[in-house]
């Protein structure tokens, strides 16, 4: 059954066996016992593509809950104090990916060398179940509701420019100002409409500019370059603002708040090495993040 979806979900059965770390036939004989067990061809094989067949759209949702109640059950069974062992698949945002996971993923494996995380940078929400994600690190105000979300911390962005940009352009003192700004903005969130709190008001003012990305790593490298104001995350930005090489604007108006959560699908036995990095993910972004110290 996990050869059946593991084919099925990497589209292949050449990449099946390198994810499983078997040989094709081995996978080949797998399929066809399957096939045997169930009484009916799972799947059309052609030399550019495999395709379910009736039976096996029918067969793919049982197989994939089958291996589900497996898992639960060593979970269920399995002695509470033993050492987290095995793969975490991880989906992260590129920014905080670079900027804050790659390093926590250092100190957890350092504690824990059984075992070995996967990280996907990935900028998209990713369907959990679909791409086999153990956990995602999202940031957002609104979660889907068929997942299982811990708050992890808070997520705090900031107007910044560099030093260079502002020796050429007139520093803003209001919002209002940055209508008149060449601002970087992200490709999905804020792209025309930047809101704020300001005095306890919520304040939201357009923008626009020459760059757009979508994703914030490429826009602080820009406005580190000295191209325009853009809103930054902390996370990624409080160092630069800390060397000296950003600076923050407007620090009257603070950009509207975000959570960052660690979100998994829902499980009746959650296992040993998943809970565990919860718990670190917990200790290591508490409530007030460092990184927020001093800004």
């Amino acid at each position: 059954m996990r050869v059946f979806v593991t084919v099925v979900d990497l589209g292949s059965q050449s990449a099946a066996a390198d994810h499983l770390d078997l040989s094709r036939p081995v996978v080949s004989r797998y399929l066809a016992e399957l096939e045997d067990w169930v009484g009916a061809r799972l799947m059309h094989r052609t030399t550019r593509k495999l395709s379910l067949t009736a039976a096996g759209n029918e067969t793919l949702p049982r197989c994939r809950q089958m291996l589900e109640l497996s898992a639960d059950l060593q979970a269920a069974v399995s002695t509470p104090d033993e050492a987290p062992r095995g793969l975490l698949r991880i989906s992260v945002s590129t920014s905080f990916g670079l900027a804050q996971l790659a390093d926590a993923m250092t100190e957890y494996v350092k504690r824990h060398p059984g075992v070995s995380v996967d990280l996907q940078m990935l900028d998209r929400t990713v369907n959990l179940v679909d791409e086999r994600i153990d956990l995602a690190i999202r940031t957002s105000s609104e979660l889907d509701p068929n997942l299982i979300a811990r708050r992890l911390t808070v997520c705090r962005s900031v107007i910044c420019a560099s030093p260079a940009y502002l020796r050429e352009q007139p520093m803003p003192q209001r919002v209002e100002d940055l209508s008149r700004h060449n601002c970087l903005t992200h490709s999905y969130f804020g792209k025309s409409l930047w809101h704020f709190e300001q005095d306890g008001e919520p304040v939201s003012v357009p923008v626009q500019g020459n760059i757009s990305a979508n994703e914030a790593s490429t826009l602080m490298q820009a406005v580190i370059a000295g191209a325009g104001i853009s809103m930054l995350p902390t996370y990624q930005a409080g160092a630069y603002i800390k060397r000296g090489e950003l600076v923050r604007l407007l620090p009257q108006a603070e950009p509207i708040r975000m959570n960052i959560y660690a979100v998994y699908a829902s499980r009746k036995h959650m296992p040993s090495t998943l809970r565990s990095m919860l718990d670190f993910l917990v200790e290591r972004f508490p409530e007030v993040p460092l990184w927020d110290e001093g800004l």
